[in-house]
C-alpha cells in the first residue's frame, strides 16, 4: 500500500511539472511512465523498468512530434485509417 501511495504522488508531482511542455515532450513523459510501469511488472526487475522507459519514451516523443508539424493534420479515411497531409 505504501509502495501505491508513493506511485500516486509521483504521477501528481509529475503532471505538474509537464504542464508547460509541448506536446511532443508530454507523450514522452507518459510513455516512459508506462513502458517503466509495464517493464517493470512484466519482469519484476529494474532492469526491465529501465528499457521499458526508454522504449516507452521514444515512441511517446515521436507520437507527439508528429502531432506538432505545422501545416500537416490527422485525417481519417472512409475506412478508419488515420494518415497525415498537408492541412487543406
Amino acid at each position: 500500500m505504501k509502495k501505491l501511495m508513493i506511485a500516486a504522488a509521483s504521477v501528481v508531482m509529475l503532471g505538474g511539472l509537464v504542464s508547460g511542455c509541448t506536446t511532443a515532450e508530454q507523450t514522452a513523459v507518459g510513455g516512459a511512465a508506462m513502458g517503466a510501469a509495464i517493464g517493470g511488472l512484466a519482469t519484476g526487475r529494474a532492469s526491465g523498468a529501465i528499457a521499458g522507459a526508454a522504449i516507452g519514451g521514444t515512441a511517446g516523443y515521436l507520437i507527439g512530434r508528429s502531432a506538432d508539424r505545422p501545416g500537416w493534420c490527422r485525417y481519417r479515411d472512409e475506412y478508419g485509417r488515420v494518415y497525415e497531409a498537408r492541412c487543406r
